[in-house]
């Protein structure tokens, strides 16, 4: 589904991404381990074409590179970038509607809000409520119900868990999970090893901008680096 090769993002003369590979199958779910700084947040921006990249960058078989940010969306790509990045001063409701803005097809709309309330039923509850009143939490779950709205068949998510409560944070990623179990592709940024480990398919490993390490998640987790530096295990 999607293919990179020797993927490059520099800053002015700072190298976020030197040289980075890797491929998502359909209906894949695949997380990208690192510490803050790994390079991350860079290559989702890059894949979603927010940011300017050098290097292979196919999604089924078709070049990124050709495409601005919005087209990417309607090529089937929807990036949940770090931080939520909502509109505060707007209701639930109109949040997740902007997030199908390219679309046309207002009964598969109607029906993806309906997914989008089945999988967080506190969005429903609440969905005349302006989003700045909401926990950070439920925000996220927002950020990624807005994702979803746009019809991905690679949803991109970046930091998903940062700074929310543990209860909540297992209910999204039970919510991702369930999302990728529909046939979404799913490919995610993520801190929390732990978590990661449990629900994706395999794990790239980025340290200082290069794949440090991939493989599945069950190789990953049996991997004594891996266990000592991401999941504090001896």
């Amino acid at each position: 589904m999607l293919e990179i090769g020797k993927l490059s993002v520099s800053y002015g003369k700072a190298v976020a991404l030197e040289d980075v590979s890797m491929r998502i199958g359909e209906g894949e779910f695949v997380a990208v381990l690192g510490p803050n700084g790994a390079g991350k947040s860079t290559l989702l921006k890059a894949i979603s074409r927010a940011q300017p990249s050098s290097g292979r960058l196919e999604f089924r078989g078709e070049s990124l590179h050709r495409f601005a940010a919005h087209e990417v969306v309607g090529k089937g790509i929807c990036h949940c970038p770090e931080g939520r990045r909502l509109f505060p001063e707007l209701t639930v409701l109109k949040n997740l509607m902007l997030g199908a803005y390219l679309r046309r097809d207002a009964q598969a709309v109607q029906a993806d809000l309906d997914l989008v309330y089945s999988l967080f039923p506190i969005l429903k509850e609440r969905a005349l409520q302006v989003v700045s009143t909401l926990s950070g939490g439920q925000q996220q779950m927002v950020a990624i119900g807005r994702a979803l709205m746009g019809k991905p068949s690679l949803l991109l998510l970046d930091e998903p868990s940062v700074g929310i409560a543990h209860r909540l944070k297992l209910e999204i990623f039970d919510a991702i999970k369930r999302i990728q179990r529909g046939g979404t592709a799913i490919l995610m940024a993520e801190q929390d090893a732990q978590s990661a480990l449990r629900i994706a398919d395999r794990i790239y490993v980025l340290e200082h901008g290069k794949v440090g390490r991939e493989g599945t998640s069950a190789e990953l987790g049996a991997d004594d680096y891996i266990r000592q530096a991401y999941l504090g295990v001896g």
